[in-house]
């Protein structure tokens, strides 16, 4: 076994009757009845949970996350982040090798040595995540159980959690998911008042909602997961849980498992998805609406404007999203009602409709959804259907860009700072800029 520093399918989810039940502050807006879900299993097209780490790594500097597998998945990582070998980024391969594989070495004792070799050469890690991956789960390696061993080793010089970032067992979002459900464990008890947004936000954004809560009058916000890995927020019954991303049904059980209260609103993509969000929060409070309608005014204006020249772009296209990252309900959202595009087809890997409830109220009625995937029978309905615009995985874009059908990388909306309504231009532009370039080639 080796480290490899990197340059820099899920498992089946269903919405359990204990799934955290929340206040209700949105507004009506889509079909009167829930639409009708095709669901399908087959051949997937999706990256693993591992690829998570790559926006991770960079919310937790005093993190290093440490997977256990192959030297495919080291390179996976490695493409995904774009970052050359020899940049000493917080995340790296521990490489099961043949040896590893055929039992021939103790991989226990390899890895307890790498481990070591690790946290003397980077002394400032506090955490570190032993991420299990499709090999080590092949070979049943307990890395729960080394994180265990690991952690009695360090003395209290640095906590070693684990989770998987595996293929058969999870889609490339949801390995946040697992990483959260890593720290839940460590979380203090407290009753305080307060308000966790739960999910990966950018330091610049999580700033920006921070201080538009405070205007309002809300002074204590957290975040998980924190900026650093050992200031964990507490958690308990007078926590309101206000998730910013769409893929943590996890995480929501669980912390509502520890008291808190999830607040129930579509997601803070786009000025309309943005704003019922943060007024889902203030009533959770009771705030006073106007204080918050004083804030929130002037930056819905200015996102709207900010909106308008792409939505020239994007009114009347037709639009196919696969299924992903997870976040496809909430875009479609946004594209169909901010930014007027047709919605053909809105695809995800998996539906919590506990989560999703709010988003779906806001779908143009008979939006089709998908749930699962068979990528053939998908592709077969895209060829069909031949939208102006197809968002999907890295996997399936290039052929379909060779179809002559315009692209989208869903990958790029989860790297991308594209929450609240300052940067919903910008969110919008991201679709656009497919189509203004396929329109400047045929021009050429």
């Amino acid at each position: 076994m080796v480290v490899m520093p990197s340059s820099v399918t899920p498992s089946s989810v269903t919405p359990s009757s204990d799934t955290p039940a929340g206040d209700a502050a949105t507004r009506a807006g889509g079909g009167d009845a829930p639409p009708e879900v095709r669901k399908e299993s087959g051949q997937r097209e999706v990256f693993c949970g591992l690829t998570s780490i790559v926006w991770l790594h960079r919310r937790m500097p005093d993190a290093f996350f440490l997977v256990v597998g192959s030297r495919t998945c080291a390179h996976l990582i490695q493409s995904a982040a774009g970052v050359m070998i020899f940049a000493e980024p917080r995340f790296g391969t521990a490489i099961l090798g043949e040896r590893d594989l055929a039992g021939l070495a103790d991989a226990n004792e390899e890895l307890d040595r790498l481990v070591r070799d690790l946290l003397e050469r980077r002394p400032e890690i506090r955490t570190l995540f032993l991420v299990g991956s499709c090999p080590s789960e092949v070979i049943k390696l307990d890395l729960a159980r080394a994180a265990e061993r690991l952690t009695q080793q360090m003395a209290g010089r640095v906590r070693v959690l684990n989770y998987t970032g595996s293929g058969i067992e999870t889609t490339f979002t949801q390995g946040e998911d697992q990483a959260l459900m890593a720290l839940l464990p460590h979380l203090p008890a407290s009753d305080e008042e307060q308000l966790l947004i739960v999910g990966t936000l950018a330091d610049a954004v999580e700033d920006r909602f921070t201080t538009l809560f405070e205007r309002m009058g809300l002074p204590r916000v957290r975040s998980l997961p924190p900026r650093r890995s050992t200031d964990l927020p507490p958690i308990g019954k007078g926590t309101r849980l206000l998730l910013a991303q769409p893929f943590l049904s996890a995480t929501a059980r669980a912390l509502a498992h520890r008291g808190g209260q999830l607040i129930t609103s579509p997601y803070p993509f786009g000025v309309e998805g943005s704003r019922l969000w943060m007024e889902a929060a203030a009533a959770s409070f009771n705030l006073d609406p106007a204080a918050v309608a004083g804030v929130l005014d002037p930056l819905v204006e200015r996102g709207r404007r900010a909106i308008e020249p792409h939505r020239q772009v994007l009114r009347g296209k037709r639009l196919f999203l696969m299924p992903d990252s997870q976040m496809e309900i909430p875009l479609a959202r946004f594209l169909a009602r901010e930014c007027g595009m047709e919605l053909v087809e809105v695809g995800v890997p998996y539906l919590d409709r506990q989560l999703m409830a709010a988003e779906q109220a806001l779908l143009p009625a008979g939006t089709p959804l998908s749930e699962g995937q068979d990528v053939e029978r998908q592709l077969d309905r895209v060829r069909a259907e031949r939208p102006d615009l197809v968002v999907c995985g890295l996997g399936l874009a290039n052929p379909l860009e060779a179809e002559g059908l315009a692209t989208k990388w869903s990958i790029e909306l989860v790297f991308s700072p594209i929450h609240g309504c300052d940067q919903a231009g910008e969110l919008a532009e991201l679709f656009a800029r497919p189509l203004r370039r396929r329109e400047l080639i045929s021009f050429a």
